[in-house]
């Protein structure tokens, strides 16, 4: 009877991530993918052609035969939502590297603080999170702007005289994703580090190898899992990253997020505008798989 019981709740461990993920993404997906199939029509919901069960079995084959894919095609021909998703791609791609080379010296210098002080530390990272992510973009309109804090500062240190144009451009937006992911970074590349056995880099330090190549040959290899994962996490939001852009961002500030928006509920069209996030999805997930893929394969290749 216990190993009966013991059973049950294996399975049920392992069921019930699965039942999550199937009702609270694979279901929502499903419906957006059938709208984005659908035709933009003025009713509520607004597309056709909306399933019936009412109908039976014979309606719900006539609704499937009405979808098709010239919302996909549609986006493959108008040059603007190309260069959303190019535009997306390039900002997070950029805004990840910053974070990155802002990042992983904080989580080092983190990891290699005494243990008294890094509880502190940690909480300082994690600080950020305990205010509104809306009035922190704000706060970087009162900082950014042309009578702001920073061109104010600057002016008054003599480093400039007239104020700096920096919100609304695209600096703007770079300067808001990094400070809003920044956390992101720093705790998966910190969480690495902090399991570091740091014995090694004395050990090469002693053999004669200089910091720095014991940093490239020790450090970096074994942090590479945290630097992934951060990576990971604030690329991924960024690319479908809307509030930031729409904030600290110009009119010319072209990214996904925007165009979603715009789509869905200036224009109303759900079609379009569930093919666009259908879109994002794939081209975020796939090469993530792939990835995956590779790393489980040069793990097992390794054994």
């Amino acid at each position: 009877m216990r190993r009966f019981a013991s059973a049950v709740v294996s399975r049920l461990v392992i069921i019930v991530p699965y039942l999550w993920l199937f009702v609270f993404f694979l279901v929502p997906f499903g419906i957006v993918v059938k709208i984005s199939l659908s035709a933009p029509a003025m009713s509520m919901p607004p597309y056709t052609p909306a399933f019936d069960l009412a109908n039976g079995i014979g309606g719900l084959i006539d609704a499937v035969r009405q979808l098709s894919f010239d919302n996909y095609v549609w986006l493959t021909e108008d040059a603007l939502y190309i260069n959303a998703y190019v535009s997306s791609l390039t900002i997070a791609f950029i805004s990840t590297l910053f974070t990155l080379l802002i990042g992983f010296p904080l989580a080092y210098g983190m990891a290699r603080a005494p243990d008294s002080v890094r509880p502190t530390l940690l909480m300082l990272v994690i600080l950020p999170f305990w205010t509104s992510f809306l009035i922190r973009v704000y706060a970087w309109i009162g900082i950014l702007k042309p009578e702001g804090l920073l061109n104010q500062m600057l002016i008054w240190l003599g480093v400039i005289d007239t104020p700096l144009i920096i919100l609304n451009t695209n600096t703007a937006v770079y300067i808001g994703i990094v400070y809003s992911y920044l956390p992101f970074m720093v705790l998966p590349i910190y969480s690495a580090l902090e399991k570091m056995d740091y014995t090694l880099i004395e050990a090469a330090q002693d053999l004669g190898c200089p910091p720095i190549t014991a940093f490239w040959k020790i450090t970096f290899p074994l942090a590479i899992p945290g630097i992934i994962a951060g990576c990971l996490l604030v690329f991924i939001p960024a690319v479908g990253e809307f509030v930031i852009p729409d904030l600290l961002g110009g009119s010319k500030t072209l990214m996904i997020g925007k165009t979603l928006w715009s789509e869905f509920f200036n224009n109303r069209d759900w079609p379009v505008s569930s093919a666009v996030a259908v879109l994002l999805l794939l081209i975020l997930v796939v090469p993530i798989m792939f990835f995956q893929q590779a790393q489980a394969k040069a793990q097992e290749s390794g054994r």
